[in-house]
């Protein structure tokens, strides 16, 4: 996590990592149901609304709220870091 000078961690940087990361993940996961047959997209019809199995629209609407699931995660962890990195 990159740092400012006064040692808090920036929102946007873990928010385009996490979102990035999770939207990496996302894709890898529709090509490993797609190459071999497995059952995940169950999983993803769970959490992500509106997915269903599989058409162009359904996969961009998974892939958006991948990512924006990783963004969600960077907008509370860093104020919580921050907050007790100043603490401890």
């Amino acid at each position: 996590m990159k740092a400012t000078a006064t040692g808090t961690v920036r929102w946007h940087d873990v928010s385009l990592a996490a979102g990035s990361f999770l939207a990496i993940t996302y894709v890898l996961c529709v090509a490993y149901d797609l190459a071999f047959g497995q059952r995940m997209f169950e999983a993803w019809q769970k959490l992500l609304p509106g997915f269903t199995w599989l058409t162009w629209p359904s996969f961009l609407l998974g892939l958006i709220e991948s990512f924006l699931y990783g963004v969600y995660f960077g907008l509370v962890y860093v104020p919580l870091y921050n907050f007790l990195r100043r603490r401890g």
